[in-house]
């Protein structure tokens, strides 16, 4: 491997990750994980909410077996963008948050060993989803199969989700299905209640692979990742953040009017001031990435905290 001349200060170094423990967990993404754990606790108090008794043993490897799962699919999406050349002409990223973790195209880690811990950490869920399984039902392996499938197919050719304009749709089912898994697990069994506390937040989660995808627009488009960024061009484009924001919204209020979550949880909606401040800098500033970093983490802030008050509201409205 060569280590490029020069590299943004808070890019990864060989130097800064030396030691190979730390190497391979920083090059999982840590800071992203969050969403799923958040998705795990919505499924959880999803299942409470519904009176169902909850078990802290099968919830807690509920969420370990999530993380591996999205550690996993982040670490396959850095090995498959550095191999089509996608990350490597990237020279308008917003680090960290675009662009992939760096560590390959900076020296820090070869494309074989980035392989070689994605998919060790893919291979690592399958034992906690048998146990969690057997303990809560066969029908969850169709979860976890599900999910796996997808954050596999989504970066990996030939299927390729993500470079066939599908990347939002399989972001939105993922963590819709972390959400369904953490409940099933819980309670045994499919229910309504999941889906409408879930999709919301899911939506939410797409809104952020969506607005990273303007800062990768032209490296996306050389390596022939047609996202839907790269097919209608960023200024058409920009409507699809304020499109995604308004039906995740609306999916909220219809849950909360029909009565199949309860009303406090409508308090979920005031996160709505936080993505429609990101649209607005969107529409502003979607052929100059340098700007965007404020919106990016406004939507990172309103996806959390709309499934954190989703889920506290659901824990504390037992009914």
């Amino acid at each position: 491997m060569t280590r490029p001349g020069s590299l943004p200060a808070d890019e990864p170094t060989p130097e800064r990750y030396a030691n190979p423990l730390v190497r391979g967990f920083a090059a999982t993404r840590p800071a992203f994980l969050s969403v799923t754990l958040v998705a795990c606790l919505i499924g959880v108090a999803a299942a409470y909410a519904d009176g169902v008794a909850v078990n802290t043993l099968t919830a807690a490897v509920t969420v370990i077996a999530a993380l591996l799962a999205h550690a996993a699919s982040n670490v396959i999406n850095d090995y498959h963008d550095a191999a089509s050349g996608a990350d490597a002409g990237n020279t308008r990223r917003v680090f960290p948050f675009t662009g992939g973790s760096r560590f390959i195209q900076n020296g820090v880690m070869s494309a074989r060993h980035t392989a070689m811990l994605g998919y060790g950490l893919l291979a690592a869920v399958i034992p906690a989803g048998l146990w969690l399984s057997m303990v809560s039902g066969p029908a969850l392996l169709l979860i976890g199969l599900a999910g796996l499938t997808l954050g596999w197919a989504y970066s990996a050719p030939p299927p390729h989700l993500v470079a066939r304009g599908l990347g939002e749709l399989v972001i939105a089912a993922c963590w819709l299905l972390v959400v369904v898994g953490a409940d099933f697990v819980q309670r045994g069994a499919f229910a309504w209640t999941p889906v409408a506390a879930g999709l919301s937040f899911a939506l939410l989660v797409a809104n952020l692979l969506y607005i990273n995808q303007f800062p990768d627009h032209d490296s996306d488009a050389a390596a022939g990742k047609r996202t839907v960024v790269v097919r209608l061009g960023p200024e058409r484009a920009k409507w699809g953040y304020f499109g995604i924001t308004l039906i995740a919204y609306a999916w909220l209020v219809l849950q909360v009017g029909r009565d199949n979550l309860p009303q406090v949880c409508a308090a979920a909606a005031i996160t709505i001031t936080l993505s429609l401040n990101a649209a607005r800098q969107l529409r502003e500033h979607a052929n100059e990435p340098e700007a965007l970093a404020p919106a990016i983490k406004l939507t990172i802030g309103a996806a959390l905290a709309h499934g954190l008050l989703l889920a506290a509201t659901l824990a504390f409205n037992w009914r």
